[in-house]
């Protein structure tokens, strides 16, 4: 009768609990399962339906917020990804689709309204770069000013101005030129005629004016004989074969002065140019402007990487082609690198292990022998060790197979090293003489050491110095004083290679091969010839392992080669650091209009013909 009470009782309180837990709501389920796969959106309203249905149930509602929540949270994330590309389509769908879960989210309206904003500037960045290709410097200034009035730190924007600012600057630094009109082709004739003279006859027929420093020689005479040249370059020739120099005013005006160090202090105009840096070393490059530009005004800031120079416009246009050749980034490759150790071992113990002696002792206090007793005489017991025989069936097998694939991006000539291992601690021990004891302790790498040293060429050939070393602690050796020290066995290789991009190179035979064989025999009958392997028992083992080593170089970034004017330029004379060419450039031949030949004071008539 009592069983029947309890199951009874049971009964009642398993529908009790079922009472207590309701059936969950379709809504909730449906919605739940929506989620789960990856309509969130969907499954998320159902949820809600279910909650409208029981306000009070607080499972729904915590389902409901966590879910919201995380999805909104992933839509933004997504969008801030998307709008750093400039994605701007996919960054507003992200943006409204959290928004559409949680209209109040401050983070996601905070988004869409920043993206607007960048679209305007966009926009407007656009319209800047349209104005200066245009040449309407002026706008595009304007434009680029009004981005970053709202964005201080737009580098696009940024940039534009630095690009209106250097080409300003350019155009104002840049020295008068000479008038069209006076590099036609002409023919002139002036034999042993004073140098005032020749210049005035070209100035009454040309429009030039000459303006003489007054330690000009008034008697230098010239002998000036050319067909089809340019007013111009007859004009730099003659001053050049005279030892003088010239400064353009304006493009109808020159000035003539002596070619000497203190005239040229006094003419030649210096200008300062200051070069930040990027990837070139300061130290470097400012050896390189002062060997091959000679300029000695010269101030480096290791700090700001920035290099300032002031010489001449021309010294100065020439060490900015020489900065442009060097002060590149620096070539970087990734390695992938595999190492396998493959091995096995196997060991083999069969046989009966034998007592290898029988002592003699007293016995027990209960009288017994301390093992199995098999001679007593009087007070002296002889026992063997227990158990007596000992069968040994043993084999075993093992495989290894140890893989480590590191990868390490490295520049170029750069060293780079992998350790993948332990640091294993060794105790040192220093006695004075005045019987005070101290101890150190240094680390020992043990494992795999890995090092490389890429060299990257313009091929995307990449040649590589390869260090391995694996290493492992065979045993521990214990010193008298209770030092422990560490038997090593080590494995190493060291090579160079030069591989292709992409190109995976085999390096293997590192072998480690042991092989032992041991018997422990019962002496004399151990060595009969079928009978004695019932009293040897066998030990042997060997164990096999290789290292193998694969590397696969890949080229992130190879050296970029400016073009071929920044590899070879005119540089000027040993004189003169970025003077003009002497050579004479060949000009079409035009119809010849003779000009009315004057007579030259103190020389034979001149002819002018152009």
């Amino acid at each position: 009768m009592t069983r029947y009470i309890w199951m009874l009782l049971a009964a009642l309180v398993i529908a009790g609990c079922a009472t207590l837990s309701p059936t969950p709501n379709p809504a909730f389920t449906e919605g739940r399962t929506l989620v789960e796969s990856g309509s969130v959106e969907q499954g998320l309203a159902r949820v809600e339906e279910a909650i409208k249905a029981e306000p009070r149930n607080q499972e729904y509602r915590t389902y409901y917020y966590r879910q919201r929540d995380l999805a909104v949270q992933r839509y933004i994330a997504v969008a801030d990804t998307a709008r750093s590309t400039n994605a701007f389509d996919a960054a507003e769908q992200g943006y409204r689709r959290a928004l559409a879960l949680d209209p109040a989210n401050a983070r996601a309206t905070a988004g869409l309204e920043s993206l607007q904003v960048e679209r305007r500037h966009r926009a407007l960045l656009t319209e800047a770069e349209s104005l200066l290709k245009q040449g309407n410097v002026d706008a595009a200034h304007a434009k680029a000013r009004e981005i970053l009035v709202e964005n201080s730190t737009h580098r696009n924007a940024q940039a534009l101005i630095r690009r209106i600012e250097q080409q300003s600057m350019k155009a104002a630094a840049e020295t008068p030129q000479l008038n069209a009109a006076l590099r036609k082709p002409i023919t002139l004739e002036f034999r042993d005629a004073t140098l005032r003279a020749v210049f005035e006859l070209i100035s009454k027929h040309t429009g030039l004016n000459f303006i003489f420093d007054r330690d000009v020689k008034p008697d230098l005479r010239t002998t000036v004989f050319v067909k089809d040249t340019t007013i111009e370059d007859v004009i730099r020739f003659v001053l050049v074969t005279n030892q003088l120099e010239r400064k353009v005013l304006n493009e109808t005006t020159l000035l003539i002065y002596p070619n000497t160090p203190a005239k040229t202090r006094d003419y030649r105009e210096l200008v300062v140019k200051s070069f930040y840096l990027a990837n070139a070393d300061v130290k470097n490059t400012a050896n390189m402007i002062k060997a091959v530009v000679k300029t000695r005004d010269l101030y480096i800031d290791e700090k700001l990487n920035l290099l300032v120079i002031r010489d001449t416009p021309e010294a100065v246009r020439i060490a900015e082609r020489l900065v442009a050749n060097q002060d590149l980034a620096e070539p970087e490759v990734m390695l992938e690198v595999e190492v396998l150790e493959v091995g096995y071992n196997k060991l083999s113990e069969i046989g009966i292990n034998f007592p290898e002696r029988v002592n003699f002792g007293a016995p027990l206090t209960d009288g017994t022998p301390p093992a199995l007793a098999t001679l007593a005489r009087k007070n002296l017991v002889a026992f063997a060790v227990n158990p007596l025989l000992i069968l040994n069936l043993k084999s075993q097998d093992g495989h290894t197979n140890i893989l480590a694939n590191p990868r390490i991006r490295v520049k170029n000539k750069e060293k780079a090293k992998i350790h993948i291992g332990d640091k294993v601690p060794v105790i040192t021990t220093t006695a004075t003489g005045t019987g005070f004891v101290s101890e150190s302790v240094n680390y020992l790498d043990v494992g795999l050491k890995l090092e490389v040293e890429p060299v990257v060429f313009l091929e995307d050939d990449v040649g590589i110095k390869v260090g391995l070393e694996v290493s492992n602690i065979v045993r521990e050796i214990q010193s008298k004083s209770g030092t422990l020290t560490y038997q090593v066995g080590t494995r190493n290789a060291a090579t160079t290679l030069r591989l292709k991009d992409g190109e995976t190179q085999v390096l293997a035979g590192l072998i480690s091969d042991e092989d032992r064989r041991n018997a422990a025999k019962v002496p004399l009958v151990g060595d009969l010839p079928v009978v004695g392997r019932l009293f040897t028992n066998n030990n042997d083992s060997s164990a096999k392992t290789e290292i193998v080593l694969l590397i696969t170089p890949r080229v992130v970034r190879n050296l970029k080669r400016p073009g071929i004017q920044l590899e070879e330029f005119p540089s000027g004379t040993d004189g003169t650091v970025g003077a003009a060419p002497l050579t004479l450039p060949s000009a079409p031949r035009t119809a010849e209009r003779p000009i009315p030949s004057a007579a030259v004071p103190g020389s034979t008539p001149a002819t002018v013909t152009r």
